[in-house]
């Protein structure tokens, strides 16, 4: 596997690839890499002849008072795991080299409305760096597909429409959830959580449990779940963000009227936020 880390570097090797004939399939990523990370670099491999990897902690979706000086960083580790399921090429930018002139006066794209919604309303900075710097990252990669996991699914959904927005030549993948044997999503703040902790946690996959359940039976009183589900979450501990019903095309909130559903959640265990979402089929096709 080849490490690059300036911008030229990276392009050369991109346009060596694109004068061979070969498809590129792209996963971004922060680091800190766990299976569900692998699992994006194994769907990546069936879908393209190369794979190219980034590993970049990105401030410019760190709000304040957030954990950006503490994100762990394990660039060996995630790079010999890159390297041993056969990435091509690992783009490890620094921040000087992603945003030449600083924060303040970096162009920016945003997704607008949905941006705003949900773990918009608790980060209000977060989509707008994570939309700027994927579309720096397609920009320099050019690939033909990418793959993001659907643990975020407002980041993956945000993703999609401006890939549709901007007609990028992107086929972007959601790929499933990976999780640990008690249902936790694998997620690199997982680390921050101690083994009671991380007991407590599960009560989000139980609650999604619980509500796909519901639905399945007919039940779309979506106000009476959202409140049993979100005491259930309160009583094992968290606090809790958000917990909403959101229609999985639009992510405007749930009706009856939707063709699926999607629960998402948010909540705090100590300093730790945790995300997780189940997308429920509420009418055949």
């Amino acid at each position: 596997m080849q490490t690059v880390q300036t911008v030229e570097t990276l392009r050369s090797q991109v346009k060596t690839f694109k004068q061979a004939g070969k498809s590129i399939a792209f996963v971004p990523t922060m680091g800190n890499l766990h299976t569900g990370h692998l699992e994006l670099v194994k769907v990546a491999k069936t879908k393209a002849d190369v794979v190219i990897a980034s590993i970049f902690v990105n401030p410019m979706q760190f709000g304040a008072n957030e954990d950006l000086d503490s994100y762990p960083r394990t660039l060996e580790e995630d790079s010999q795991a890159l390297a041993e399921l056969g990435v091509n090429l690992l783009f490890t930018p620094t921040p000087e080299i992603m945003y030449p002139k600083g924060l303040a006066v970096q162009t920016f794209v945003e997704v607008p409305n949905v941006s705003a919604l949900y773990c918009g309303q608790s980060r209000p900075v977060h989509f707008r760096g994570v939309t700027t710097i994927v579309n720096k990252l397609f920009n320099l990669v050019q690939p033909d597909v990418a793959c993001f996991g659907e643990k975020d699914f407002q980041q993956l959904s945000l993703i999609k429409t401006m890939v549709e927005d901007l007609s990028l030549p992107i086929e972007i993948i959601g790929v499933p959830t990976k999780r640990e044997s008690s249902g936790l999503a694998k997620s690199s703040r997982n680390g921050y959580l101690t083994e009671v902790q991380k007991q407590q946690a599960t009560v989000l996959y139980q609650s999604l449990t619980l509500a796909k359940a519901e639905v399945d039976q007919g039940n779309l009183n979506f106000a009476a779940l959202k409140a049993q589900i979100q005491q259930k979450i309160e009583t094992a501990g968290l606090v809790v963000d958000y917990v909403e019903f959101a229609d999985a095309k639009s992510l405007q909130p749930a009706t009856e009227d939707s063709e699926s559903v999607v629960l998402l959640l948010a909540a705090y265990l100590g300093k730790t936020r945790l995300i997780d979402n189940q997308v429920l089929f509420t009418k055949k096709p």
